[in-house]
C-alpha cells in the first residue's frame, strides 16, 4: 500500500512512534521509487493485518480505504478476492466522494 506523507505522520503516531523510527520499520520503497509503501509480511499479507483485522483501522491509508470497490486496475479481479458490499446507489456516491473527494 502507497502511503502519502500525511499518512505516515497519523501512522506513526497511531502506533506511537517518532516518523523516522516508524519508516525504518513499516515501510519499504515503492518499486518505481516514486514513495514509501507499508512493508508486507512473509507470506504478502499486510504488516498491519492482524488475523483478519487491520491494526491500524482508524487511521489505514486511503488506498485500504478504498479497497475494493476503488480497485480496477487491468486484472485485479486475480490479485483481489473480497466480497463486494452491497449498498444503495445514495450510499455509493457517499462513499466515492468520501474517498475521492469527487462528487456525482
Amino acid at each position: 500500500m502507497r502511503l502519502s506523507d500525511a499518512e505516515i505522520t497519523r501512522l506513526a503516531q497511531f502506533r506511537g512512534l517518532g516518523e523516522h523510527e516508524f519508516i525504518q520499520h513499516f515501510t519499504r520503497l515503492r518499486a518505481d521509487r516514486q514513495g514509501l509503501a507499508l512493508m508486507d509480511k512473509a507470506n504478502g499479507e499486510c504488516i498491519f493485518l492482524d488475523g483478519e483485522s487491520c491494526a491500524v483501522q482508524a487511521v489505514k491509508p486511503q488506498q485500504c480505504r478504498d479497497f475494493p470497490n476503488l480497485w480496477n486496475f487491468p486484472g485485479f479481479e486475480k490479485t483481489c478476492h473480497a466480497v463486494p458490499r452491497l449498498v444503495s446507489e445514495e450510499e455509493y456516491r457517499r462513499l466515492i466522494q468520501l474517498a475521492t473527494g469527487r462528487t456525482g
